[in-house]
């Protein structure tokens, strides 16, 4: 009997599936029963960082319209010991974030508002329910033990997305990378932020 084609995952989407909801309706992240790691936080990524973690092909490219966010040392080395401590129950999986403007001026807006670090069970409050006036396109990719949500933002009623290219390019890169095993590639980065970053979180862990 032949083997039926095994489903095939984290394709990208296609562009019936860029459906744009009030932010007050689009889905947010998603913890099932995981709820220590709402603590757990993500900080303001630089492009270079973005463009690297990705292996986009051209390190010119700039999206001057995304604002990304990578989880902390902190968090990286705090999911790794909660999946020991709770022998292999507790999730090494983390979240990356990648919020797609249709415009420069609407996404500097919102990084003068946003805080550059942020625990991950405020993202769907602080950030996806604030956006008041603003629709947005939810894509999600699980890539090993990270899990990326693309969101492209742009304001209610507007027609079609002027960074269309900038998100198409982004999704791709997203759907393309292999698996990450392991946070290494992340931990490598120079500017990566240290433990102290995130100092109330030390308490929620111990």
């Amino acid at each position: 009997m032949e083997e039926k084609p095994k489903r095939q995952e984290n394709k990208t989407p296609r562009k019936k599936d860029a459906t744009f909801k009030p932010s007050s309706a689009v889905k947010g992240l998603r913890f099932g029963g995981q709820f220590l790691t709402k603590s757990f936080t993500v900080r303001r990524a630089t492009t270079p960082e973005l463009l690297k973690l990705l292996n986009y092909p051209s390190p010119s490219s700039s999206f001057p319209s995304t604002i990304a966010y990578l989880p902390t040392t902190f968090t990286i080395l705090a999911h790794e010991a909660y999946h020991t401590l709770t022998l292999g129950l507790g999730t090494r999986r983390s979240k990356a974030l990648l919020f797609i403007f249709d415009s420069e001026s609407l996404c500097s807006a919102v990084e003068r508002s946003w805080t550059p670090v942020i625990p991950l069970g405020d993202v769907n409050r602080r950030f996806l329910r604030e956006l008041a006036g603003c629709e947005m396109a939810r894509f999600k990719f699980r890539k090993g033990c990270l899990t990326f949500y693309l969101y492209a933002v742009r304001r209610r009623g507007s027609p079609g997305f002027d960074r269309a290219d900038d998100l198409r390019a982004l999704v791709e890169s997203v759907a393309a990378l292999n698996d990450f095993l392991d946070y290494t590639s992340m931990l490598a980065m120079p500017s990566q932020r240290s433990l102290g970053d995130s100092p109330q979180l030390v308490a929620a862990v111990n």
